[in-house]
């Protein structure tokens, strides 16, 4: 009995313990070599669709004076006075500034002077002459002597009319030592103050003219372009929305700011009321050309083989593809796309450098 029980312990034949042991072993290294499942990654997306582009905008922006002129000295000097201040209403022929004249004055004296001489030296010359032309006449003096006196009495001439042009510079240059505005209006700026030493050109006040009155706005490219020819624009008071004007466009910039990527546009205001002052601000609003437009998020669009493309998901697999699109503007705001995207198609707007193409993704939120 006892050696039964020993052989049976050492028997070849496994249990049924060991056989589920072996199966487990084999099914985790067939796990194992399996593929690992593809990443399904997170994105943000948003559905396309078209909107009207004849909607209403507004923008807000200031009122202007249509022209503003830079009143200057034409000399060097030290300046004595400025009688006006920004806000201050000028008229025409009004007295600005005044600039320390003792140079000028003196200088007037002197040309004075001189023309004075130089009358004397002409009365000299013509008496001179009128006796050498009757002496000659009689023979009593040579031609020559005629002559000279004759060329006398030009150079005596001449240099009175010299002496009568130092005479206009000279009062000319006195006029130019005080500052008159030739044209009505209000000040906007002001440059140098009493008892600095100021050139020939520089700004001493900054007039705005009466009259016409601009609302200058700052326009993203999108609403430059969707604009449609000579629209009419409606300007009302920030303050007191019942002010309000109508205006067309007058001037609109060439180049965008580079820092906020804006075009400046100028709306010439018909009969602007009295309560659109100089620096009030305003609220423009304007309807957009007919028709309809695609808008995406600048952060959807990427390069790829130098074109504009998005990243366009597959609603039932997941799948991402690549589409190239034509961009018709942009601003930092929003992308207007002008082809290459239809109604319904969903794009990724968030992380489009981290995908590639065939990824399948998961939606986080569609927005629309």
């Amino acid at each position: 009995m006892l050696r039964k029980s020993a052989a049976s312990r050492t028997h070849p034949s496994l249990g049924p313990a060991a056989v589920l042991a072996a199966v487990a072993l084999l099914a985790s290294c067939n796990r194992s070599m399996e593929p690992p499942a593809p990443e399904i990654r997170p994105v943000r997306a948003m559905t396309i669709e078209k909107r009207a582009a004849g909607e209403s905008v507004a923008l807000t922006g200031t009122i202007q004076a249509q022209s503003e002129v830079n009143l200057s000295f034409r000399i060097d000097g030290r300046m004595l006075e400025r009688s006006v201040n920004v806000g201050d209403a000028v008229k025409r022929g009004q007295l600005v500034a005044r600039l320390d004249s003792q140079n000028e004055e003196s200088s007037l004296l002197a040309a004075r002077s001189q023309l004075t001489a130089a009358r004397a030296q002409l009365a000299e010359a013509r008496n001179n002459f009128t006796r050498f032309r009757d002496l000659v006449a009689e023979s009593a003096v040579s031609q020559a002597s005629f002559e000279q006196s004759e060329s006398m009495l030009k150079a005596a001439e001449s240099q009175v009319e010299t002496a009568q042009s130092q005479v206009t510079i000279a009062e000319n240059r006195l006029s130019y030592a005080r500052l008159v505005s030739d044209v009505a209006g209000v000040v906007t700026a002001q440059g140098a103050e009493p008892g600095e030493i100021v050139g020939a050109g520089r700004m001493i006040v900054q007039v705005a003219r009466e009259g016409g009155r601009d609302a200058a706005f700052d326009v993203p490219a999108r609403i430059k372009d969707a604009a449609p020819a000579n629209p009419k624009i409606t300007v009302a008071l920030v303050s007191d929305p019942q002010v309000v004007a109508t205006g067309t466009v007058r001037e609109v910039a060439p180049r965008a700011d580079p820092v906020t990527g804006t075009f400046r546009v100028k709306v010439r205001l018909d009969n602007p009321p009295a309560a659109m002052r100089l620096g009030a601000t305003v609220t423009g609003r304007m309807r957009l050309a007919s028709g309809t437009s695609i808008e995406i998020p600048p952060s959807a669009v990427f390069r790829a083989e130098r074109q504009a493309a998005v990243w366009v998901v597959d609603p039932k697999t997941g799948v991402i593809a690549v589409r190239n699109i034509e961009i018709r503007s942009s601003d930092p705001v929003r992308v207007e796309v002008a082809s290459g995207l239809n109604p319904d198609d969903v794009v990724v707007t968030a992380g489009v450098q981290a995908l590639r193409p065939g990824q399948r993704v998961r939606l986080l939120e569609t927005k629309q």
